[in-house]
């Protein structure tokens, strides 16, 4: 292997061999042991999806007057969309590269928005405490404040202490449907209420549930209102490359009209190079992306997304059902669907621990804090293998229940140092010197264990060790 690139061009046949021992290493998505980051079915629809992506691969949504096949894809996607969410005919928007951008482009509509209409000049936006981190990345990146709204006991947006964080640089309001550590939806209808009497635009994440949540409807799931049926939401976005089952990236952002949506735009009209005006962040829009998301709408409608959503529904429930019949555990929240998160049900389990545990067996599995838990993203693919990941799970808290040592090792120390070290600060710190190393010249992996040197602890196991030390003696 070599980081360099060659004198002499390589042959194909060879270059995609390296290519795909690159990811020998990767996780085993195809054999449902993932439980985030991949939403897979199974190869036939990896194929159908990779070929409907190669025939536009090269085409370029950045001029939507000249690959006109794109902006059908675009209008087709944006209108099926639309209805899905119970939207009327004026609701429009765009496709972009996913939920991030999603986010981004709410924030600075909702900026421009109320410079324009109300001049103001420091913005703010209140966000539940479990938005997505997108929303804190679109903070930094447009000057917006957050202003955040604390949860009530099930871990929803706490609608009572919202009026109160309502101010006159209030340039939006925010409710996740779900939100992503625990799958619980925030009160959409409430929070709209409030929000349209202040003259406040609301807008709804369903970056995760938008391509499940209407369907699991249909299926006869009781939920609460957060679409366009809420007459306080101003703008939905959802994700086609989660429960769409699209290619990533490929995600949506819908306005009630087109006044609101004019406010994303970007348009210059004095370079040199011609007038400019661009719908969403990205310039170049890759046309595989939008081909790709269109064709798993129309081979899969709503029949489709319906078995889906009900074989995903019937994982969800299993995985609920086991977790709660373990006494050493229980079920963060009220989650409706389809992510779910648990913790530990008593101070001598380290949920952490059981974490390393699984972890071990060849689950990947995400941590979460405040409270401490674990996460399950959970998909229809899930169903197959969630009788064995619960029979690992009980094994796994039994493992951890007869050596409690094990809360003060590994990845159990590291975390629980990281969620619980009062000097958030040191951890950002320390967290950014580790991430940024990986995009040193020549790269570097990211291992949270290994020492600095050979002769060396690392510090983060030294601080880990310390901190056990004290919750021990508190």
């Amino acid at each position: 292997m070599t980081q360099e690139l060659p004198e002499q061009g390589r042959p194909a046949g060879e270059v995609l061999r390296q290519l795909r021992d690159y990811g020998r290493d990767d996780p085993h998505y195809q054999d449902a042991r993932l439980w985030s980051l991949v939403y897979y079915l199974d190869p036939a629809h990896a194929e159908f999806l990779n070929e409907a992506y190669q025939s536009y691969s090269s085409a370029n949504g950045l001029n939507p007057s000249a690959f006109k096949s794109l902006k059908r894809f675009e209008n087709d996607i944006i209108a099926a969309t639309a209805k899905l969410h119970h939207g009327t005919p004026e609701v429009c928007g765009v496709v972009t590269s996913g939920g991030t951008e999603s986010c981004l482009m709410a924030v600075k509509t909702y900026r421009d928005l109320a410079r324009a209409k109300r001049g103001v000049k420091a913005p703010e936006m209140v966000l539940p405490t479990t938005a997505h981190v997108a929303w804190f990345k679109a903070s930094q990146y447009f000057g917006v404040k957050v202003r955040l709204l604390p949860l009530d006991k099930q871990l929803r947006a706490d609608v009572r202490q919202l009026k109160r964080l309502i101010n006159r640089n209030t340039v939006m309001v925010l409710g996740s449907a779900p939100e992503y550590p625990h799958g619980t939806i925030d009160p959409i209808e409430a929070m709209g209420e409030i929000a349209q009497k202040a003259g406040i635009p609301m807008h709804v994440d369903a970056c995760v549930g938008g391509f499940i949540l209407p369907f699991m409807e249909m299926n006869g799931i009781e939920l609460p209102l957060w679409d366009w049926r809420v007459p306080g939401v101003s703008s939905i976005s959802a994700d086609l490359h989660k429960y769409g089952f699209a290619a990533k990236g490929a995600s949506t952002i819908t306005y009630r009209d087109l006044e609101l949506l004019k406010h994303q735009m970007f348009v210059y009209e004095d370079w040199p190079g011609g007038v400019f005006a661009s719908a969403a962040l990205l310039g170049t829009r890759p046309g595989g992306a939008y081909a790709a998301a269109w064709a798993a709408m129309q081979h899969f409608g709503i029949d489709g997304y319906r078995d889906l959503a009900t074989f995903t529904s019937m994982a969800f429930d299993a995985m609920h059902e086991g977790i709660e019949a373990m006494p050493e555990l229980r079920v963060l929240g009220d989650p409706k669907g389809p992510l779910l998160a648990y913790g530990s049900a008593t101070p001598e389990l380290n949920i952490f621990a059981v974490g390393d545990q699984m972890d071990k067996k060849g689950w990947h599995v995400n941590r979460l804090q405040a409270p401490d838990g674990l996460h399950a993203m959970i998909t229809a693919q899930h169903l197959a293998v969630v009788d064995d990941y619960l029979h690992d799970l009980r094994a796994a808290v039994a493992t951890v229940k007869s050596d409690p040592s094990l809360a003060g090792k590994g990845g159990a120390a590291t975390y629980g140092m990281m969620a619980h070290l009062p000097l958030r600060g040191m951890v950002r710190s320390r967290v950014l010197d580790m991430f940024s190393g990986m995009y040193r010249a020549g790269g570097a992996p990211l291992d949270l264990h290994a020492p600095a040197n050979s002769a060396a602890q690392p510090l983060l196991e030294r601080l880990a060790a310390r901190y056990v030390q004290w919750r021990q003696r508190r």
